[in-house]
C-alpha cells in the first residue's frame, strides 16, 4: 500500500483538563482522521466549519486550516495523489481546500465504517493500526487508474529543479491539457498552482525546521526576493510570516520535527511518489 499513503499516524493529545489546543494544518494532501474522544472543531479560509466531530476528511489543500483539539486520540491516513484517485476516486478538485464530516459526505462513504469500528473499549494502537490496514486492503481495485502517469506527475511536483509548468510538462512527457485533467482529478489544483504551493511549503518547512534560519534564510531559490515571499505566504496561510512566527504551534512544531526524523520529509506535500 505504500504507493498510496503518506504515512498512518497515531497522535495522542493531552491540553490541560477541560481545554483544548489549537493549530494551523498547512497545505497538504487529503486526509482522513479518525478521533477516540471528543469530537474536534475544524475552519478553513472560507469559514466551512465542522464541529464536534470524530471523522474529518479533507480534500487537497493550498490553504491553511484552523483546528482546535480537545483530550483525544486522532488517528489520520495521509492520501498521496494516487491514493486519493485509487481510494476515494472523486474529482479532487471539488474538494480542494474543503473541510467536511466524513460521515455526511458521499466521497468518503466508504470510510464510514472503519471510523465506526476503529476504536475498541481501551486505546490498542497496534489493533487500530491493523483495522486501517486491513479495511484498505479490502478495498476493491479501481479499473483504469492511470498510475504512470499520475506518479511521473508526483515525482515532477516534488523536485524543487521542477519551477515552471512547461519543465513539469517535458518531465511528464504529456501534453498540458492532459496533465490538467490529471490533476483536477488526483491533485486537486492547477498544475500552476501546485508548483507555487511546492516552493512555499519547501520554504516553510526548511524555517520550521530550523528556526535559527530566519525566513530569509529559508526562502526557496525559486523566490525573487522576499517580498514575493510574503505575498505568497499571506495567500497560503491567511497571514503574514511575522504574525505565524508569533503564535504558538504545539501540535505542527511536534509533527514536522518528528515526521522530519523518522519519514525523511517535514511535511506531507515533500513526500516522494513511492
Amino acid at each position: 500500500m505504500a504507493p498510496y499513503f503518506t504515512t498512518f499516524y497515531l497522535a495522542e493529545i493531552d491540553p490541560p483538563e477541560g481545554g483544548s489546543v489549537s493549530d494551523f494544518l498547512h497545505p497538504e494532501w487529503g486526509n482522513l482522521r479518525f478521533v477516540d474522544g471528543p469530537g474536534l472543531r475544524a475552519c478553513n479560509h472560507a469559514g466551512q466549519t465542522v464541529e464536534d466531530v470524530r471523522f474529518v476528511a479533507t480534500g487537497p489543500s493550498t490553504r491553511a486550516l484552523r483546528f482546535a483539539v480537545p483530550r483525544c486520540r486522532i488517528w489520520g491516513v495521509g492520501l498521496l495523489p494516487l491514493g486519493w484517485a485509487r481510494f476515494v476516486g472523486h474529482r479532487a478538485a471539488d474538494l480542494a481546500d474543503g473541510v467536511v464530516d466524513g460521515h455526511d459526505h458521499s466521497a468518503f462513504a466508504r470510510f464510514a465504517p472503519l471510523a465506526d469500528s476503529l476504536f475498541g473499549a481501551t486505546p490498542d494502537p497496534q489493533a487500530e493500526y491493523a483495522r486501517i490496514a486491513a479495511h484498505f486492503l479490502a478495498q476493491p481495485a479501481v479499473p483504469k487508474l492511470d498510475v504512470t502517469r499520475i506518479t511521473a506527475i508526483h515525482a515532477a511536483l516534488v523536485d524543487p529543479a521542477v519551477a515552471r509548468v512547461e519543465q513539469l510538462a517535458d518531465r511528464v512527457g504529456a501534453s498540458s491539457r492532459t496533465i490538467e485533467r490529471i490533476c483536477a482529478h488526483a491533485f486537486g489544483f492547477s498544475p500552476k498552482q501546485l508548483l507555487r504551493r511546492q516552493r512555499f511549503m519547501r520554504s516553510l518547512s526548511q524555517y520550521m525546521l530550523d528556526p535559527s534560519l530566519k525566513w530569509v534564510g529559508a526562502l526557496d531559490g525559486h523566490y525573487h526576493d522576499q517580498a514575493q515571499f510574503v505575498r505568497e505566504f499571506n495567500a497560503f496561510m491567511g497571514m503574514s510570516p511575522r504574525q505565524y512566527a508569533r503564535q504558538p504551534h504545539p501540535i505542527l512544531d511536534a509533527f514536522v520535527s518528528e515526521r522530519a526524523r523518522l519519514q525523511g520529509s517535514a511535511v506531507q506535500t515533500l513526500d516522494p511518489p513511492r
